[in-house]
């Protein structure tokens, strides 16, 4: 390529990228429920990553100015506010499909996300890591951040030929800064596969608490499953030697195959709002939505208000990527004012934000009817719901 036109794709790259980091985002009122509201664009894609973390920009090296070093996709982040501004610990995946974590900044938290010049330098435990993901960032009351994660290493036990079983453990770094990390001993629990685990912001008793997600296999619950809460001793060696399931798996819900902590619960008056994800078979393979439950102000291993049905659940291109058909949440920033957004990924692809409040979120979990089990039990609930509408409108006629 002629120095003049490899400047010109350069510069087209560039404002391209500029483009797309600064574009505003608005709410998509088609989109209207009352609890949260959902934007129009995705706040991260893999577009979204600066254009030197991808190609050589060395003409005497890259003449054709090629991509060097493809993004697959930003997705599951971690999200924290820090200094006025709000931070995503980002999941990014390479083409190679190693994941790494990248932190991006927005003044507003709903655009102009930029990432750091250099993605996080995570350091790596005696079992080198092999992928590294889906970050829970918690701010905790003995004056650390932690990143809680999943490190997936390959299972040691596979048959001869079996590329593709794994075993993954929870692990953990802190911080001061997002920018040098302190890497701690993994999580260790007596399941065999342990991912999708929340620091608890707060000492319970004197300890640190998780909760946690046992499963006897990377992808399958088995015998276990349900999202669980134990108490740990000593964080820099964090052993749990007992699980109590609080919030479990049921048979036809949302959550009937899977379902885990997303990001750290929020402080409210009424209690410790929860952002989960829940995942049910379906034809089309694995659908994953996004719900909510409330456990107790000072017993957080209990579950005091659980609303049936989903919170959020894909819509459009939400619905299209890389694993259709996923919503997952491991990060919500709650703010002084009252306001929360909440982050989630979409098909394992790009992330999106939701705004809503902690009062209309404490409404919706404290008044929304819980599951009912049955067909005809939730209909006997849609019928209350009707006749008190009808009931309502007629007097409010008169």
């Amino acid at each position: 390529m002629e120095p003049a036109a490899f400047n010109s794709r350069l510069g087209q790259l560039t404002a391209d990228y500029e483009a797309l980091v600064s574009r505003t985002n608005e709410i998509d009122q088609t989109l209207y429920n009352g609890i949260v509201d959902r934007y129009r664009y995705p706040v991260l894609t893999a577009a979204h990553t600066p254009v030197f973390w991808r190609y050589d920009l060395n003409p005497k090296t890259n003449p054709y100015l090629m991509e060097r070093m493809g993004i697959n996709g930003v997705f599951n982040a971690g999200a924290i506010e820090l200094d006025g501004k709000t931070l995503l610990v980002c999941r990014v995946e390479g083409a190679d499909r190693k994941s790494f974590f990248a932190i991006a900044e927005s003044g507003n938290g709903i655009d102009s996300f930029r990432f750091w010049d250099r993605p996080v330098v995570m350091p790596e435990t005696h079992n080198p890591d092999v992928n590294v993901y889906d970050m829970r960032l918690t701010r905790h009351e003995d004056g650390w951040m932690y990143g809680v994660f999943c490190t997936e290493r390959k299972d040691p036990d596979a048959p001869p030929g079996d590329m593709s079983s794994a075993i993954a453990q929870s692990g953990i770094a802190r911080t001061h800064n997002l920018k040098t990390w302190e890497r701690l001993d993994d999580l260790k629990t007596n399941s065999p596969q342990q991912r999708n685990v929340v620091l608890h912001p707060e000492f319970i008793d004197g300890k640190y608490a998780f909760y946690t997600r046992p499963q006897d296999d990377f992808i399958q619950a088995g015998s276990g499953g349900g999202i669980g809460f134990g108490l740990v001793e000593d964080i820099a060696h964090a052993i749990i030697d007992q699980e109590a399931i609080i919030d479990p798996r049921a048979y036809h819900t949302i959550k009937e195959l899977k379902n885990g902590a997303g990001a750290p619960p929020i402080k409210t008056p009424a209690g410790w709002l929860h952002i989960a994800h829940g995942v049910r078979s379906c034809a089309a393979g694995l659908r994953y939505v996004l719900y909510a439950f409330l456990c107790d102000l000072n017993d957080p291993s209990r579950v005091i208000a659980r609303p049936g049905g989903y919170l959020l659940a894909p819509v459009g291109e939400e619905r299209v990527g890389d694993v259709s058909n996923v919503l997952f949440c491991n990060g919500a920033v709650s703010r002084g004012n009252g306001e929360v957004f909440i982050y989630y990924a979409s098909a394992d692809t790009r992330m999106h934000v939701a705004t809503t409040t902690v009062d209309r979120l404490v409404d919706y979990v404290q008044n929304t009817p819980p599951d009912g089990g049955r067909s005809a039990t939730c209909v006997a609930q849609r019928m209350a719901l009707i006749e008190r509408n009808l009931a309502y409108l007629k007097a409010a006629g008169g």
